[in-house]
């Protein structure tokens, strides 16, 4: 009974070894097919996320190139702008130059200005004695030399209140952009607000709006009526903050700083060469010290220079030379920053 029982648990065991076998047999092509479906599809996820990624990546190097390549255009009409403005700013029409020095004066009326100064300093001189061959300097010295000299200083003079006062009208704007105005309201309030001539020039900008033109291009037009670099340099800011983007207001903090730091510059080398003023201010007034001094101690030795042809001549020549040092030595302390 016991033989029997150990044989038929046996035939079981195996019989259940066999059916195990057999159903393993059966399954393991479908377990083994179902796992390679498994690496097929992990593996097909994979790519398209690698597509993704890299149709992502190319895109992103396409925009780029295309930011690049339109910046660059940008740059290169500005550029061209930049060099058309700088050679009115280096050499601008008598009309232009009357225009940035601030001055309401119609082009003719100005030439009738003119002739009328160099009419009264020649009949101020002929009255005074000057001899006859002095008039015709004279007449194209009081039509020419003096009312230009005139509007060059007014524009210098206005250039200089406007650099005293542009970077604070800058860091105006500067604080309210941050603050959330728009750059429109920002440039109004600045002409309304801030002193002349910082307030003519962006009340141009504002003018040149409402009549259609866009606040980019108004602002380029900035140093058509002020001739100097840091109008233009405002124009490029804003012309390639709204052609590329970018956070305006940083842009205008950093061009502040930068023309803070230029004045600082320009002061410090205006410091270093108080000196070399000094020395050209005593060298030039020299001579004509000591010829005082002569005429008061033998005032005979030193009257033929006055009273001879020859004395007027030499007078003459020692003039002419003696302005050529003025102008050399001017131009060796004037630095550019």
């Amino acid at each position: 009974m016991f033989g029997i029982d150990t044989t038929i648990l046996a035939f079981i065991v195996l019989a259940g070894f066999s059916a195990g076998a057999v159903a393993y047999a059966f399954l393991f092509t479908r377990i083994d097919n179902e796992k390679q479906a498994g690496k097929r599809l992990q593996t097909i996820k994979t790519a398209e996320t690698d597509r993704s990624v890299v149709k992502a990546t190319r895109d992103r190097a396409a925009e780029a190139v295309k930011r690049r390549k339109n910046l660059q255009d940008s740059l290169r009409q500005l550029d061209e702008k930049q060099k058309t403005n700088d050679q009115n700013v280096r050499k601008p029409p008598l009309k232009v130059q009357i225009r940035q020095a601030g001055m309401q004066v119609p082009i003719e009326r100005f030439y009738m200005y003119s002739a009328v100064c160099g009419i009264v300093l020649t009949g101020f001189l002929f009255f005074a004695g000057a001899p006859l061959w002095a008039l015709p300097g004279a007449l194209l010295a009081g039509g020419l030399g003096l009312p230009r000299w005139f509007v060059s200083f007014r524009r210098t003079r206005r250039v200089k209140a406007f650099l005293e006062e542009f970077p604070n009208a800058l860091d105006i704007i500067v604080r309210a952009v941050k603050s959330g105005l728009p750059l429109n309201d920002a440039i109004r309030l600045i002409a309304n607000e801030s002193p002349e001539p910082v307030r003519s020039e962006f009340r141009r900008i504002v003018d040149s709006q409402q009549m259609g033109m866009s606040v980019p291009d108004a602002a380029m037009r900035m140093s058509e009526t002020m001739p100097c670099s840091e109008a233009g340099f405002f124009g490029i800011v804003i012309q390639i903050q709204s052609q590329a983007g970018g956070n305006l207001s940083e842009a205008l903090g950093n061009l502040s700083r930068v023309l803070r730091d230029r004045k600082k510059m320009k002061a410090k080398v205006q410091a270093l060469s108080m000196e070399a003023k000094a020395s050209a201010v005593i060298i030039g007034a020299l001579p004509f010290v000591v010829a005082f001094l002569v005429y008061l101690s033998s005032p005979n030795y030193i009257m033929p220079l006055f009273t001879t042809n020859v004395g007027n001549l030499i007078l003459g020549c020692s003039g002419v030379w003696m302005s050529i040092g003025i102008l050399v030595m001017r131009k060796m302390m004037n630095f550019e920053v």
